[in-house]
């Protein structure tokens, strides 16, 4: 095998393929990357047996072939090479790579041992690129990083006839987000998608104009494939049912407050200055405004007011603040609408509902993305 490639247009296509490489893979012929050469495109690909992904690139190619190399080292190498033409080469000890004055040789592993790649078929959908990577990133941050529930690591695809959604939840935070688009699901087609694995795909296929959704039915197993532009990633479902979270928001919310989204980014992250991590932040909403106070370890202590427009009786609720700034963060408004979810209970407020605002008054366009946060017992 030999063949010639664009240096920088080799490196970005290195890079996608090992960006879900697993950083301790159970066999080392998981962490390689396959390279084939033939018909003037360069293949590459990788699979370990939970996630997938594949691109192409052109080649000017003297020899057909395949190689199996270690996937990080030569994503490392590629990004690090002179801005040269590539030369790729397989030779008796391994693998040569040339770009201007600069040579490496890398080791090759056993391609018969190489999982081979799901094969991509099924029932589709088609969304924007645009949208796609903005929702994903919206909901995948309230995803579960603790493996003791598996079901909630990840995000909870529903994939209707004409809508997409996206859920997630740490048992602490709902996030929710539903997006239009083209498919010939049937309503009540879902998927639980690793939210690591999803969030990569999503930065991945930012820029693409369109994004097909593919769920792959293997015997029992069931899988999903996203493509955009070339590229393809596949995923191993999650297995487990999630938790029907989506009940948890309110009907109606006539008790709210709206403030301008960037004063509270401004003042929770100053107020964090002196939180233990795990401390709670008081809000106390009045009709005269909004005052946050937080409590750290020493004697330390911070306060600050901001301005707010309060709908209904005035209101204390403790919340964690970087909960908080994933949600504001994640509403893409001039303002945010923090709504209050009543309970029995007046010493134990009910969960708070986050959603965006275009002024004091009007709420924003796309009320698409919803994010619930449950407060913490209230501060003494």
């Amino acid at each position: 095998m030999k063949f010639e490639v664009n240096r920088d247009i080799f490196s970005d296509a290195v890079s996608f393929i090992v960006k879900l490489l697993p950083q301790r893979p159970t066999q080392p012929i998981l962490s390689g990357v396959l390279l084939e050469a033939r018909n003037g495109e360069l293949s590459l690909s990788s699979f370990d047996y939970d996630v997938s992904s594949r691109t192409a690139i052109e080649a000017s190619i003297d020899n057909d072939g395949a190689v199996l190399v270690q996937g990080r080292l030569l994503a490392e190498i590629a990004n690090r090479l002179p801005a040269a033409p590539v030369t790729i080469e397989q030779e008796d000890r391994g693998v040569l790579v040339r770009c201007g004055r600069t040579s490496f040789t890398l080791p090759t592993m056993p391609i018969e041992e190489f999982p081979s790649l799901p094969i991509v078929e099924g029932t589709k959908g088609v969304v924007s690129g645009a949208e796609f990577s903005e929702a994903v990133s919206q909901v995948a941050i309230a995803a579960s990083r603790e493996d003791v529930a598996p079901m909630i690591t990840g995000v909870h695809l529903t994939l209707g006839a004409s809508e997409l959604g996206l859920v997630a939840t740490d048992r602490y935070r709902v996030a929710v987000r539903s997006l239009e688009w083209n498919s010939n699901f049937a309503e009540g087609d879902d998927a639980l998608v690793p939210s690591r694995t999803l969030a990569e795909i999503g930065k991945s296929f930012s820029h693409a104009d369109e994004v097909v959704v593919t769920l792959i039915a293997e015997g029992e197993k069931r899988l999903i494939a996203f493509s955009a532009d070339g590229r393809t990633v596949t995923s191993n479902l999650l297995k487990g049912n999630f938790p029907a979270v989506r009940r948890l928001f309110p009907a109606e919310t006539p008790h709210f407050a709206v403030m301008q989204a960037s004063d509270v980014v401004d003042a929770v992250r100053r107020m964090q200055l002196v939180l233990e991590r795990e401390q709670a932040l008081r809000f106390s909403f009045t009709q005269d405004g909004l005052k946050l106070e937080a409590i750290g370890a020493e004697q330390a202590a911070g306060s600050e007011e901001l301005g707010v427009q309060l709908t209904g009786n005035d209101i204390v609720v403790s919340l964690k603040p970087q909960f908080l700034l994933d949600g504001l963060s994640s509403i893409h408004s001039a303002f945010v609408r923090i709504a209050f979810t009543p309970t029995d209970n007046p010493n134990k407020p009910g969960p708070v509902l986050l959603t965006g605002q275009t002024s004091l008054d009007q709420p924003a366009d796309d009320d698409s993305f919803r994010y619930l946060l449950q407060p913490n017992l209230l501060m003494r």
